[in-house]
């Protein structure tokens, strides 16, 4: 699964560079650029603790509510992304 340019802003400047830097600083899980668009079954490290602290640093990262609802449905960490910069 391919992902788009990690340098390309989106919507407030949050590029996706920023979304993985926010999940390995914020959250505190290990995370290359490489496996943000990786299911999380495949990715060992992934829990619900995880979900709940990437969406509270979402927020203020990226000045938009998260829609809650929907990022329980995502399978990706890249679809939690697109979900928090497009709402």
């Amino acid at each position: 699964m391919s992902i788009e340019s990690t340098t390309a802003p989106a919507a407030g400047g949050f590029t996706l560079d920023d979304y993985v830097r926010l999940v390995n600083d914020e959250i505190g899980m290990p995370l290359s650029a490489d496996q943000v668009a990786a299911d999380f079954d495949e990715l060992p490290e992934w829990d619900s603790l995880y979900l709940l602290k990437l969406v509270t640093a979402l927020e203020p990262a990226t000045g938009r509510k998260v829609p809650v609802g929907r990022v329980l449905e995502a399978r990706s960490l890249k679809e939690i992304y697109d979900l928090a910069v497009t709402g």
